[in-house]
C-alpha cells in the first residue's frame, strides 16, 4: 500500500502526481463542501425569518463560504507540492498585467465584498438601479441578481451600488410612503372627495392603518382643469405598489360614480375673431 500511495502518476518538470496527494485534494474539496452544508444549515436552519433576517443571515453565508474555498484552494496547491508565496511572487507581473486589462472586474470583485461586509444591501431588498425596480435575489462576488417586477432576472454588476446612486426601498424597513394623484371638477365638494378618497383607503387591504401610518388626503394644487388632491399613504407591499395602487384606484372610480362627481378632462374654450 505504501508503494501504492507513492506510485507517480505523471511527472512535470518537478511536480509529481501520486494517488496520495490526489486523494488528499479530493479530501480537502469534500470536507470543505461537507463543512459549507452544514454551516448553512445552521445559519439558515429557521423557517420563521423575515426577509431582513434572512437577507443578513445569507450574506454571512456567502462570506463564510468564499473565506473557506479560499483556504481549500491554498491547502489543495500546497498539498500539490506547489509554495504558494513563490507561486503569487513569481505571477507579480502576470497579476499586474491582468489588472489593468480587467480593472471593472475587479471593481466588481471589491464591490461584492464592501457589500457582504457592510450590509447595505441584502437578499430580499427592493432597490431601484438605473429607473428599475427590483427584489434583490443573490449577491455574489461579481455580480447580483434582481428580480423585476415583470418577472425578469437582471444581472447588475456590483460596482453600480457602490460608485451610482442607487435607491434602498427597504434599507432600515420595509414600510413606505407613496402618493396617489386624483384630479376632480372645480364644482366637486372638496370635503366629500376628502371623504371618499379616505374611505377607499380604509377599504384596502394592503395598507398600514395605524396612528403613525394613517392615510391622509392633501389638496395638493389648483390645476387648469381640476382640483388636484394626493392620497397618501404607507405600506409594506412595496415591490408590488403598482397593483396597490391599480386596486386603489378602481376603488375611487367607483365611489365618484356613486358620488356623482367627474373626473375631468384637458378643456379649451375657442374664442374666433370675426374679421
Amino acid at each position: 500500500m505504501n508503494d501504492f500511495w507513492k506510485q507517480i502518476i505523471f511527472r512535470i518538470g518537478n511536480f509529481t502526481l501520486t494517488p496520495a496527494k490526489l486523494v488528499a485534494v479530493i479530501l480537502v474539496i469534500f470536507i470543505t463542501w461537507v463543512l459549507l452544508l452544514f454551516i448553512k444549515r445552521i445559519i439558515l436552519h429557521k423557517t420563521k425569518l423575515t426577509i431582513s433576517q434572512r437577507g443578513t443571515r445569507t450574506s454571512l453565508y456567502q462570506l463564510i463560504k468564499y473565506f473557506l474555498w479560499v483556504i481549500a484552494f491554498s491547502s489543495c496547491i500546497s498539498i500539490l507540492g506547489f509554495n504558494v508565496t513563490i507561486l503569487i511572487a513569481s505571477s507579480a507581473a502576470l497579476l499586474v498585467g491582468l489588472g489593468f486589462g480587467l480593472q471593472n472586474v475587479f471593481s466588481d470583485l471589491i464591490s461584492g465584498l464592501f457589500m457582504l461586509f457592510e450590509q447595505k444591501v441584502k437578499i430580499g431588498d427592493v432597490m431601484e438601479v438605473d429607473n428599475i425596480v427590483g427584489r434583490v435575489q443573490h449577491i455574489n462576488l461579481r455580480t447580483s441578481v434582481l428580480l423585476t417586477r415583470d418577472g425578469f432576472n437582471i444581472i447588475v454588476p456590483n460596482h453600480k451600488f457602490i460608485t451610482d446612486n442607487v435607491v434602498n426601498w427597504t434599507h432600515q424597513n420595509f414600510e413606505r410612503r407613496f402618493q396617489l394623484e386624483v384630479g376632480v371638477s372645480y364644482n366637486s365638494d372638496a370635503e366629500l372627495v376628502t371623504s371618499i378618497l379616505l374611505s377607499c383607503a380604509e377599504a384596502q387591504e394592503d395598507l398600514l392603518k395605524d396612528d403613525v401610518h394613517k392615510p391622509f388626503v392633501r389638496l395638493q394644487d389648483f390645476g387648469e382643469s381640476a382640483l388636484v388632491f394626493y392620497l397618501i399613504f404607507w405600506t409594506t407591499d412595496i415591490f408590488r405598489v403598482e397593483q396597490v395602487k391599480s386596486n386603489l384606484r378602481y376603488k375611487i372610480v367607483k365611489a365618484f360614480k356613486e358620488n356623482h362627481i367627474v373626473i375631468p378632462f384637458p378643456q379649451r374654450d375657442i374664442h374666433i375673431i370675426q374679421p
